[in-house]
This record gives structure tokens, sequence and C-alpha cells, in this order.
């Protein structure tokens, strides 16, 4: 069912519910809006046989919808890792000689290879996850973690030292 009357039948038919759903989700009218309208223009270009059910249609958005939150969960997770970078800092200072070298310290005593070289990477060369993924042959998904726990780490034991 690819045919462009029937895929405009089933936007008028469902297209209130199934954005209603999407709001849920997503708590966006706007967002839920684009999502809605993705599963219809995905369906026209489909060379697919699509069932003609609610069913399929509440299954379509809601994945894509997913999709988005995991997306924009992962992309927060990492943008909290980048705070040590941001620029924006009013009336603090960056570490003084004495605390890097302590870091630095920490970094070679405490971390694992792998962590320790996507500490280097990360913060050293500057590269970006996707970068550091390919250089290293792991997934970005294990570079944001092994960065987070090296962080972790470097926390505790800056607090545990003062």
């Amino acid at each position: 069912m690819t045919n462009k009357n029937d895929i405009e039948r089933l936007f008028k038919t469902h297209y209130a519910q199934l954005h209603r759903l999407a709001v849920v989700l997503l708590h966006d009218h706007e967002l839920a809006r684009d999502i809605v309208h993705d599963v219809f223009a995905s369906l026209l270009t489909s060379r697919l046989q699509i069932p003609e059910t609610p069913g399929y249609l509440a299954r379509a958005v809601k994945n894509r919808c997913m999709n988005h939150i995991r997306n924009c969960e992962i992309h927060q997770r990492i943008a909290n890792l980048y705070i040590l970078e941001r620029e924006d800092y009013e009336g603090e200072t960056w570490p003084d000689d004495d605390a890097i070298e302590r870091i630095n310290t920490l970094i070679v005593s405490e971390l694992s290879l792998r962590a320790r070289r996507v500490v280097e990477l990360r913060f050293s060369e500057g590269m970006p996850f996707a970068n550091i993924a390919a250089t290293m042959g792991i997934s970005e998904t294990a570079v944001y973690s092994h960065l987070n726990h090296a962080l972790k780490i470097i926390r505790k034991k800056l607090i545990e030292n003062g």
C-alpha cells in the first residue's frame, strides 16, 4: 500500500491520534508534528507494503519518539562531560600548575591504559568522540564510558586528597 491516496487517507484519519501520542512522549507540539510527518513521509518513499492498521502507525511514531529521546539523552550526557571545557565560567579560575600535575599523576597511576588513552586523545589532542572511536577501534559509547569513568576517578581522588 504505497499508493499516495491511501497514505493521504491514513494521514487524515490518524494524524490527530498520532500527534497526541507523540506529544505525550515528547512534551513538544512542534517536534511531535515533525515526527508524525516524518513517519508519513517515509511511507511515501517506502516500496514496502505497509499494513493499514493504526497499530503500525502508532508503533512507528512511538519508535521515532523513543529514538529521539535516546539521542537527546546521549547528547546531554556527552555535553555534561564537556563542562570542564566550557569557556563561559564567570569568576572561576582554571587549575594552577600544581593541580594540573596532580591530575596528570592521577591519570597515570589510577586509570587503565585504554581510559588513559581516551583522556589523552580527548583533552590533549582535542579529538571529538567519533575520531577517538575510529582511532582506537571502539564505539563512541565505549569512548563515553571510558571518559566518564576516568573523570569520576579523577574527581573522587582530587576530593579525597583535598
